[in-house]
C-alpha cells in the first residue's frame, strides 16, 4: 500500500518528527550528525558561524558526522585561487570536528562549471574533480554498526555548463550493484544534496508551483524503483535550506534544514541555523532532532 506523510518544520528547536521527545539511551544503538548546506567562506562572519555549530556538535559526542553538499561557498563561477582558497579553508576547519566526517557533494562545490568563471573544461580540476581531489569520491558507502551509509552524487553537469538534479548512468550502475552486495535486510541510509522528494517549492512558491530542472533530482522516480525491496530507512537531503520529513513507502526523506540559514543571512522561514542530530536504535529504529546551534547574525 503506497501512502504519503508529509511533517515539515519552519521553527527551531530540538525536535522529533514536529514533536520534543528524549531518545531512550539503553536503546540508543549510535548516534550520528548531519550538516547539510555550510556555504563556508570567509564574508559574513561564516568561519565564526561554523566554527560555533562545530563546537555544537562535539558537544553532543556524535559517533560521526555527514555533511549534505554545499560545503562551500562557492567555486562554480569562481577563479581557481578563489575556489582552492575555500576547499583549504573548509579542509582546515574539519580538523576542528572530533568525529570522523563524510562528505556529500553539493552544487557549490563544482569548480568552474560557469563560464564566467573563466575556467576551461579541460582544466585538471573542472567540475568535480575539485572536490574530488580535495575531499571525497563523489559516490561511495561505508558501513557503520550493521547499518549501510550511500553517498550520492545528485548534481549533473549539463551542456550549457549550468547545473541540474540528476544521478547519473555510471552511479545508477554502481548503485544497483551495492544494493546487490547489501541485499534485503541491512538498514540503509542515503546522503544526497539536491532532493529526492520534497514539498518545499509548495511552500516557498505557491502550493501550485512546480519544481525547477535544479531544485529536485529530474531521475528520483528511477532512484526510488532501484531502492524498491532493500531496507532504506532515511534519505538525507540538503539544498533547499528547508527542514522537512517525508514519509513515503517506508522511507522517510529529510531535508535537513541549513547550518547556514539563508546563506548566514539569518533565518530562512522562520527557521534557525541548525543542523540534525539522528539517534539510531538497535531495533533499526531512527529519530532525529533539530540543533539550533544559537548563532546570531553580528
Amino acid at each position: 500500500m503506497k501512502y504519503l506523510l508529509i511533517i515539515f518544520s519552519v521553527f527551531s528547536c530540538y525536535s522529533v518528527f514536529g514533536q520534543v521527545v528524549k531518545p531512550d539511551k539503553d536503546d540508543n544503538l549510535f548516534s550520528f550528525v548531519f550538516m547539510t548546506d555550510i556555504h563556508l567562506q570567509p564574508e559574513k562572519n561564516a568561519i565564526q558561524g561554523f566554527q560555533k555549530a562545530i563546537d555544537a556538535a562535539n558537544e553532543l559526542h556524535p559517533d560521526f558526522v555527514i555533511t549534505g553538499g554545499d560545503n562551500i561557498m562557492d567555486a562554480f563561477g569562481q577563479t581557481w585561487e578563489r575556489s582552492d582558497s575555500l576547499y583549504n579553508l573548509f579542509n582546515s576547519m574539519m580538523a576542528n570536528f572530533n568525529s570522523p566526517v563524510y562528505t556529500t557533494i553539493g552544487n557549490h562545490d563544482l569548480f568552474g562549471i560557469y563560464e564566467k568563471s573563466g575556467i576551461s573544461p579541460s582544466h585538471l580540476e573542472y567540475g568535480k574533480e575539485m572536490y574530488e581531489k580535495r575531499l571525497a569520491p563523489r559516490y561511495y558507502s561505508f558501513d557503520y554498526m550493521g547499518w549501510v551509509f550511500i553517498i550520492l552524487d545528485g548534481v549533473g553537469i549539463t551542456e550549457d555548463r549550468r547545473y541540474k538534479g540528476y544521478v547519473d548512468e555510471e552511479q545508477m550502475d554502481w548503485l544497483r550493484e551495492e544494493l546487490r552486495r547489501i541485499g534485503e535486510t541491512s538498514p540503509i541510509v542515503i546522503s544526497i544534496h539536491i532532493p529526492l522528494l520534497s514539498v518545499e517549492a509548495q511552500i516557498a512558491l505557491g502550493p501550485t508551483e512546480a519544481f525547477k530542472d535544479n531544485s529536485i533530482v529530474n531521475n528520483a522516480n528511477e532512484i526510488r524503483g532501484v531502492l524498491k525491496g532493500h531496507n532504506v530507512k532515511i534519505v538525507l537531503q540538503g539544498h533547499t535550506h528547508f527542514l522537512e520529513d517525508i514519509y513515503y513507502e517506508g522511507i522517510h526523506y529529510v531535508t535537513g534544514g541549513a547550518v547556514s540559514g539563508a546563506v548566514w543571512n539569518g533565518k530562512r522561514f522562520e527557521m534557525e541555523e541548525g543542523f540534525l542530530l539522528i539517534h539510531v536504535s538497535e531495533n533499526q529504529q531512527f529519530t532525529w532532532e533539530y540543533i539550533d546551534f544559537g548563532w546570531e547574525v553580528p
